[in-house]
């Protein structure tokens, strides 16, 4: 019943819009409506809007547009809305927000943060744009174009983190985002592979805390998902050093067709054909297709 009144509002929600484009002031109900519109959330703090936030817009025949305000212009507001969901946070949840991140974070996503900027997140309110900002002025067009997502391909693995956090769920997060990476422009594809890492991260340390037969392979799984990253970013002499140093031929057993799938790929990159094909036959159709895909990255 809970759940059917929640969806209720968002749905009399998101009809509104239409006719009201204010931004949203709490964040949880902001992640929630993302995730039922397949979007991220476009983020600021409350302090911000306390003075003029200049942008600049392009309009539909190239030209650029000045907006002196973000927060107050009707033509950007539902620009912006049609992209993200915007939200507007209130200092006094900055204290509870940073300790979840404070111990877990590198210090460019702290610097970003903490900074009036315009913050990108996913439904689980991990930032995306975590890239420097210049002190020029931000573009709305710009970011919609790198930054507006849908989420689709990943609201499976989003929905199942945020309902519950464990090594699965993060780690199927992390890996379904390296998959997503690879469809991202040059530009934006290391800031999905961080926001990945996020995840990856998270996963590992539900390893350390696991105290059972599984921890070996789990260990395994998450190393291995890291050495996929290396394909990724264009590093396939590096993918087959880090697998010969972690042994990787006689990892577990549920772990084997990833190895070969990172085998595969990797010398397929590098034209050695003659290794390749010996790993190809362990290799499922669904590794297959994106391994190809990675393959093509690297061309």
């Amino acid at each position: 019943m809970k759940k059917r009144i929640i969806i209720s509002l968002l749905f009399c929600f998101t009809i509104s819009l239409s006719h009201a484009q204010a931004w949203m002031t709490n964040l949880e109900i902001a992640q929630s409506l993302a995730s039922v519109q397949n979007k991220m959330v476009l983020m600021v703090w409350e302090g911000t809007t306390k003075y003029p936030y200049p942008v600049f817009i392009n309009s539909d025949n190239g030209n650029t547009i000045f907006i002196n305000n973000l927060f107050e212009d009707e033509l950007v507001s539902p620009i912006i809305w049609k992209n993200f969901v915007p939200v507007i946070v209130s200092e006094d949840e900055y204290a509870d927000l940073y300790l979840k991140i404070k111990d877990s974070r590198s210090q460019k996503y702290i610097d970003k943060f903490n900074d009036d900027s315009i913050k990108i997140l996913d439904i689980n309110g991990n930032i995306l744009n975590t890239a420097y900002t210049s002190i020029d002025y931000e573009n709305i067009t710009t970011m919609i174009q790198d930054y507006g997502l849908n989420t689709e391909f990943i609201a499976v693995e989003l929905m199942s983190y945020k309902q519950k956090q464990d090594f699965y769920s993060a780690y199927y997060l992390a890996s379904k985002y390296l998959d997503y990476s690879m469809y991202m422009k040059e530009s934006v594809r290391q800031e999905v592979i961080d926001l990945a890492n996020i995840y990856l991260n998270e996963a590992a340390g539900f390893v350390e805390a696991t105290k059972n037969e599984d921890q070996l392979s789990m260990q395994q799984r998450v190393e291995l998902l890291k050495i996929q990253e290396n394909l990724i970013t264009k590093r396939p002499k590096k993918v087959l050093r880090q697998l010969k140093r972690m042994d990787a031929e006689n990892v577990a057993t549920n772990n084997q067709a990833f190895v070969a799938f990172l085998y595969y790929a990797a010398y397929e990159i590098l034209n050695d054909k003659t290794n390749a094909e010996q790993w190809k036959s362990k290799i499922s159709s669904v590794n297959l297709k994106k391994a190809e895909l990675i393959i093509n990255l690297n061309s």
